[in-house]
């Protein structure tokens, strides 16, 4: 068994906020991230596959494909966007890099042309990086 990483970026904007909190509540928790009108990150994330390599190419995932999957299902939607705005889960979701990270394993896994996606690390900055695995042990 193999672990292939693939990293990718994408720059947008985003606002943490929740209604049913006050305003002061608000900015207490979230910080700079609940200003009125957000702020962007250029973010890296990065797939973790697992698997065998195929016997006649010895690659664990086609990346090609991994690549065009990636582009159509993650960076179309969330590259140059305002989350909050328009991506329609942000709409009621905090857009924090946890749930992204899971946002973009969910899109992905199911459609993965080869091995198992096993992990997703978002890094919104060089400070703070989440990482979702779904099977992973608590």
């Amino acid at each position: 068994m193999f672990e292939l990483r693939r990293t990718y970026r994408f720059c947008a904007s985003h606002r943490f906020w929740r209604d049913d909190w006050s305003d002061d509540r608000n900015l207490q928790v979230f910080g700079k991230c609940a200003l009125p009108h957000g702020h962007g990150h250029n973010y890296r994330f990065t797939l973790t596959i697992a698997g065998d390599p195929d016997p006649e190419t010895g690659m664990t995932a086609d990346l090609a494909a991994l690549d065009a999957l990636v582009a159509e299902r993650v960076e179309k939607a969330l590259d140059h966007r305002n989350l909050n705005a328009e991506v329609p889960e942000f709409k009621t979701l905090i857009p924090t890099g946890e749930n992204l990270a899971k946002w973009i394993f969910d899109r992905v896994a199911p459609l993965l042309p080869r091995g198992e996606l096993v992990e997703v690390s978002l890094q919104s900055d060089e400070a703070l990086t989440a990482t979702y695995r779904p099977h992973a042990r608590r």
